[in-house]
């Protein structure tokens, strides 16, 4: 009984987030962008980042903190879950909606960026401490990345892909479906707090904020007691259920655009959002218990430093598909859709 309540409270919180992060938070987050005038492409690629990896960021933050730290692991495999699902299914998935044209700018930029990134996190892990000084480097790499994205900006214009998710929802709530009128009626509920994200945005930032570290908290609770009524450690249901649940909202707005014809877009969106999981996601969680509460983080390196290099093996995967003609074609999807399948049947029955 106690397995399939975790489950079900695990199952609503991911339902009620991807709601949530898709029309109310990311929403809002575009319109603030657009009243401090920045460009459309860097909002595109760093706040759509910023907002589909709220989730991970508040889990991290949360395993921190409840239970004295005792589930830390649990915040970072969500992670490290999370960006080996967004590399693997979301590219994947989108290669097979439509094959994907690459610009080696989002070869050169993102996923050089992203393997510095990995670069840092698998020399930070290796010992199982985490120092002042190491998240620092984190923080200072991700705002090295935005400097990055405002002065590598496209000459063309493109649709602006919080328009373009938008869009979609929109064309979702005109459907009939069962599913569709439930998620339409729920949306309208959420909106009695947090309004119109379009008119009353900080009022929409605010309120998403706070319905997302809600649920977060009940994912990070749930989580452990699932893991304990598995007779399992709660890190392997990080990088599994938690990272998968979690990228949602990543994979809804991967694909709407993929099927636009519009891949790199995709790509970007998936790659960014780990580097944002990544240095600021564990960045900055670590750096304020760091402040408050002093020494060092011990964390777990077993199952935790091996998915890590399995991670930095993906981004190798990727990147020799992307560099074979500038195109992630659909068969190249599917084998990067089987090896997340592998990956998550070695991490519960092979580590």
């Amino acid at each position: 009984m106690t397995v399939f309540l975790a489950v079900f409270v695990m199952a609503l919180a991911v339902y009620l987030l991807a709601i949530i992060t898709e029309e109310y938070f990311i929403v809002s987050l575009d319109q603030i962008s657009r009243r401090l005038n920045i460009p459309t492409n860097v909002a595109g690629a760093s706040l759509m980042a910023v907002g589909s990896s709220a989730p991970e960021l508040f889990i991290a933050l949360l395993a921190l903190l409840v239970a004295d730290g005792a589930h830390g692991d649990l915040g970072i495999g969500t992670i490290v879950g999370s960006a080996i699902f967004n590399i693997l299914v979301i590219t994947g998935v989108s290669a097979v909606a439509r094959p994907v044209t690459i610009t080696w700018r989002v070869i050169v930029r993102d996923v050089v960026m992203y393997t510095l990134s990995l670069a840092l996190l698998i020399a930070s892990v290796f010992d199982g401490r985490i120092t002042l000084w190491e998240t620092a480097l984190f923080l200072g790499l991700y705002i090295i990345y935005i400097v990055v994205l405002f002065n590598w900006e496209s000459d063309t214009v493109v649709q602006d892909p919080v328009d373009t998710v938008s869009d979609e929802i929109d064309l979702q709530r005109e459907r009939t479906g069962l599913y569709f009128r439930l998620t339409a009626f729920v949306s309208r509920i959420i909106g009695i707090f947090a309004g119109d994200p379009h008119k009353s945005f900080w009022r929409a930032f605010t309120i998403s904020i706070l319905f997302i570290a809600v649920l977060s908290y009940f994912l990070v609770e749930y989580a452990v007691i699932f893991a304990e009524a598995l007779h399992v450690p709660p890190i392997i249901v990080a990088l599994t259920i938690l990272a998968a649940g979690t990228s949602v909202p990543d994979l809804f707005a991967s694909v709407v655009v993929a099927r636009q014809g519009r891949g790199d877009m995709a790509v970007a969106n998936a790659v960014g959002s780990n580097v944002f999981d990544i240095l600021v996601g564990l960045g900055l969680p670590w750096l304020l218990v760091l402040l408050f509460q002093g020494g060092v983080i011990e964390i777990g390196t077993a199952d935790l430093f091996t998915s890590t290099l399995i991670l930095l093996g993906t981004v190798i995967l990727l990147f020799v598909f992307l560099t074979t003609g500038h195109r992630l074609t659909r068969r190249e999807g599917i084998i990067l859709i089987l090896a997340y399948v592998l990956y998550v049947l070695w991490v519960w029955f092979g580590s």
